[in-house]
């Protein structure tokens, strides 16, 4: 059945392959943006070229005030981004503090202002041992908390919750969907730079699924 939804779209690989999930289902989409300060802030440019080609309506709130209360993340502070294994000693640097329940409270928020039934998201289990807030537990316990916490109930989707990053790419591929249209290099350079850990999972995905990534590296990096 169709229903009214917002979709988190970050322009990343998982929240694009979301995104196409819920359009597939038959659901009328509102996308949202968050601009926390991430340096790999280009991301936020491919979200708003893919919902312009979609015609989805778009929304990139700018939260970047709250950097002064998160501090410590590569992604947001001058801390060296990190490269190799996408694994949790490695990524520890990348984590923001209480990330996913800031921009699902917000999105939540905006949910029941436009009377949508639910907000969909990106966590996978790739992430679970590297960020608490995209585990089955965070997840279970945030939705319940979605539930009460206004007159409207509002769901969160998390379609691919328990799929690693191969997994995710093969369903995108199944849709058919162009990956050229997603960025995921945490540093914002005019190429993807190959050799961060969120670049080394993206590449591994591809090979996993014998495709080669349409996106531009560096020199030899890919």
């Amino acid at each position: 059945m169709m229903a009214k939804v917002v979709v988190i779209y970050s322009g990343g690989m998982d929240s694009f392959t979301v995104l196409h999930h819920a359009l597939q289902q038959g659901h009328e989409i509102f996308a949202i943006s968050f601009n926390y300060g991430q340096r790999h802030v280009r991301e936020l440019d491919a979200a708003a070229q893919v919902c312009q080609q979609l015609n989805i309506p778009h929304k990139v709130v700018d939260i970047t005030a709250i950097n002064s209360l998160l501090a410590g993340s590569s992604l947001t502070s001058d801390i060296a981004i990190p490269e190799g294994e996408y694994a949790e000693d490695n990524m520890r640097s990348t984590v923001v503090p209480n990330r996913n329940m800031i921009l699902l409270s917000l999105a939540i928020g905006y949910a029941v202002s436009i009377e949508a039934e639910a907000v969909y998201y990106g966590a996978h289990s790739g992430d679970h041992d590297i960020y608490p807030d995209c585990r089955p537990e965070f997840v279970e316990k945030m939705n319940a908390v979605s539930l009460i916490a206004n007159y409207e109930p509002i769901r969160i989707e998390v379609p691919y919750l328990h799929s690693d990053k191969a997994e995710i790419l093969a369903a995108g591929l199944a849709m058919d969907l162009d990956y050229s249209q997603t960025w995921t290099c945490y540093n914002g350079r005019e190429k993807a730079c190959g050799k961060c850990s969120a670049c080394s999972e993206r590449l591994a995905a591809f090979a996993a699924n014998q495709v080669v990534d349409p996106l531009a590296y560096e020199e030899e990096s890919a």
